[in-house]
């Protein structure tokens, strides 16, 4: 079968190799729609610490059911099925406390096993989701994003009437501004420095914007909240420079999600946690959240589609990665059709 294959560091291409079969316990896929993250391109630059080389990547990614391996009941082949890429162990103390997504023994596809780059996918049953019949392989493929904005709200325990600042405009920040619609939240506002993207964020459901390199965040929301501050910020911009800001900001008994993943310290001023006795979580990954995520676009209520910047053929898939490389600013999620 043909597939994307990261050798080593910024040494990847299409190769030719085996076929996965369905083991025991296992599911065979033939790949439909897989979409190019932000997070392969940090395993091409070799700045993923967990990945072994050589790797197909892809962790987001639909299909169609091609085999199922011994033991296997509730798939069949023919489903249109999407894939959790989250691999626990089920008995470490993370798992036995529920915290899936952060296991000692953590798997993830793309990372530390072959993901869905490639023409098939072999996966554990276990990941493996049937598609509601009204939920198409296309917007299926893009659910792992919108899982990872939906672990992060949920992680931030909103409650009616709040209002959620967003740092950061990119793909993670405009799903969290669309799950954030979708569970619910009326006032979201964005921040960035790029006006396309504060564009693209108002146009999937952010009611006000904040270009920081015009006007000083901290101003605007002390103006809008009259000094009150936000009871929820989520860090998708990923700059811990940003941290003491983020605090300040937000308001008494506030929720603060961190979704970077980087060693760089941040200043931490503790006053601001303590006075106001801020919540401060962090995320990563997510935790079983792939049926709810499936249940808003079923329900209408999440339109993945509007995400998709640019599509393409798996022949292609160079272009598509310096296209994100070079120009940031003009995509979103780039998709691949494995059968264009």
């Amino acid at each position: 079968m043909k597939a994307f294959q990261v050798a080593n560091v910024n040494d990847y291409a299409l190769i030719d190799t085996k076929q996965p079969v369905a083991e025991a316990g296992e599911v065979l896929i033939k790949t439909a729609f897989a979409g190019i993250c932000g997070s392969d391109l940090h395993i091409i630059h070799g700045q993923n610490p967990f990945v072994k080389f050589p790797r197909i990547t892809g962790h987001e990614f639909s299909g169609v059911v091609a085999a199922v391996g011994e033991g296997v009941t509730h798939v069949s082949v023919g489903d249109k099925v999407c894939v959790d890429p989250v691999i626990s162990c089920g008995e470490c103390y993370a798992c036995r406390a529920g915290r899936f997504n952060v296991c000692a023994n953590l798997q993830v596809f793309g990372v530390h096993r072959n993901g869905g780059f490639g023409e098939f996918t072999s996966a554990p049953a276990s990941n493996v989701l049937v598609l509601p019949d009204n939920v198409t392989l296309e917007q299926a493929a893009l659910v792992e994003p919108y899982s990872i904005a939906t672990n992060v709200l949920s992680r931030m325990e909103p409650i009616p009437g709040d209002t959620l600042l967003v740092y950061g405009a990119g793909v993670i920040g405009l799903t969290i501004v669309q799950v954030a619609k979708a569970m619910g939240i009326e006032r979201i506002i964005v921040t960035d420095i790029v006006d396309e993207r504060l564009e693209t964020a108002k146009a999937l459901g952010a009611t006000d914007v904040i270009n920081s390199r015009v006007n000083k965040v901290e101003n605007c929301i002390q103006e809008w909240t009259n000094g009150e501050g936000v009871p929820l910020i989520a860090d998708a911009a990923c700059i811990p420079a940003l941290l003491p800001e983020i605090l300040r900001i937000a308001c008494p008994a506030g929720r603060v999600g961190l979704l970077g993943f980087t060693s760089t310290p941040s200043d931490l001023a503790q006053i601001e946690v303590i006075k106001k006795e801020l919540t401060i979580v962090g995320s990563r990954l997510n935790n079983r959240r792939f049926p709810q995520v499936l249940e808003m676009i079923s329900s209408g209520r999440l339109d993945p589609l509007a995400l998709i910047s640019h599509r393409i053929a798996l022949n292609d898939i160079g272009d598509g990665i310096q296209l994100m490389e070079n120009h940031p600013e003009l995509t979103r999620k780039v998709l691949v059709e494995m059968s264009k």
